[in-house]
């Protein structure tokens, strides 16, 4: 009996110590980030390395400055050094293994190697690495405990006016709902509102909103968001607050078809104009003919005015003939080439007849 009492309970202390490990030994691994080394100056390389990412993801890797694990990245990629930035895409395997330079960031140590999802999946796993010869400052402190949470469903307000029409940098409103969480006020958070296109990732700018969410209230959030001039396509707009991302929503921009009427228009206004342009030197420079002369000199074409015809003496006006009154003037005009002193005789047959006058 005694044996069977220590038996049975040792095989209950081992129940005991196996069944809480259980749980652990299935838990999915989260994703993983390891460093070939932990320092490094400027100029320098290093390989990080991960697994436990999702298969296909498009992964960013940068050296930040003001981070610190578990604490995020204060200043978000505006404390990074974004030009020396490297990306890396996640094997079938969930594992990914790339070669990233050593640059100073634009804020001082504490510093960490950020690895970031673009797509496929929004984790983020900061790691901690010291660039040599940087300068260091402790983190700045966070407004609050910084514990905000979204409380509703996130709307973009605004529309796009008839200058966005012509390519004008569209812009709308982020507008959600978030509740104070923590046991301390937030008074003036400082949120910051990024934008991507396709795999790229975004570009965070600050934006302070003014107000005080004391813990268990909620408040409206209104960030204004803006995009480059002429952009179109879909775009996705992120906020995030004490390195967390809070809100990501999409924005689908229409093509700026004004811009595409007006080239098409001064395709065809441009040649019109140089084509009247053209002919209009054309006609000042070639030859007038008589009519253009004519207009030219400034001569009248139209029909000669009219002479009166010299008077008669009586020595040649027939005897059976009248006396010409003021309404019978002679209407016919001479003829340029001849005067009428030198005009040919008439003909014999056309001479008044005499017969039977004496």
């Amino acid at each position: 009996m005694r044996t069977i009492r220590t038996a049975a309970a040792l095989l209950a202390a081992l129940a005991l110590v196996l069944l809480p490990a259980a749980p652990a030994a299935v838990a999915a691994p989260g994703p993983v980030v390891e460093l070939s080394k932990t320092e490094g100056g400027k100029g320098g390389e290093i390989t990080v390395s991960g697994s436990g990412w999702k298969p296909g993801a498009l992964l960013m890797l940068l050296i930040c400055g003001q981070g610190a694990p578990g604490k995020g990245v204060i200043g978000g990629t505006n404390s990074c050094a974004n030009t020396e930035g490297r990306a890396a895409t996640v094997d079938s395997r969930g594992a990914f293994s790339t070669k990233l330079p050593v640059a100073e960031p634009p804020k001082p140590c504490p510093c960490v190697v950020h690895v970031a999802g673009v797509t496929g999946q929004q984790d983020a796993v900061d790691k901690e690495f010291t660039v040599a010869g940087h300068p260091t400052a402790p983190l700045p402190e966070a407004s609050g405990d910084g514990r905000l949470a979204v409380l509703a469903a996130v709307r973009l307000d605004g529309s796009s006016g008839l200058l966005v029409w012509f390519g004008a940098p569209p812009g709308r409103e982020v507008v959600f709902t978030v509740g104070n969480l923590g046991p301390a006020a937030v008074k003036d958070p400082v949120f910051q509102v990024g934008t991507s296109h396709g795999v790229f990732a975004p570009q965070y700018e600050e934006r302070q909103w003014r107000g005080t969410i004391a813990p268990g209230e909620k408040a409206l959030i209104r960030l204004p968001a803006e995009l480059t001039a002429g952009a179109h396509g879909d775009y996705q707009i992120s906020v995030k607050y004490a390195g967390k991302v809070l809100v990501e929503q999409p924005w689908g921009v229409g093509r700026p078809w004004g811009v595409t009427l007006f080239w098409v228009l001064l395709a065809v206004v441009v040649p019109a104009a140089l084509f009247r342009i053209g002919m209009a030197v054309v006609d000042r420079v070639r030859p007038a003919s008589g009519a253009g002369r004519a207009r030219a000199t400034g001569t009248r074409t139209g029909p000669r005015r009219r002479r009166r015809a010299p008077a008669r003496t009586p020595a040649s006006t027939p005897a059976s003939a009248t006396p010409a009154g003021p309404g019978d003037e002679e209407t016919t005009a001479a003829l340029p080439w001849f005067s009428p002193d030198s005009a040919p005789s008439a003909p014999e047959s056309s001479s008044p007849t005499t017969k039977g006058h004496a």
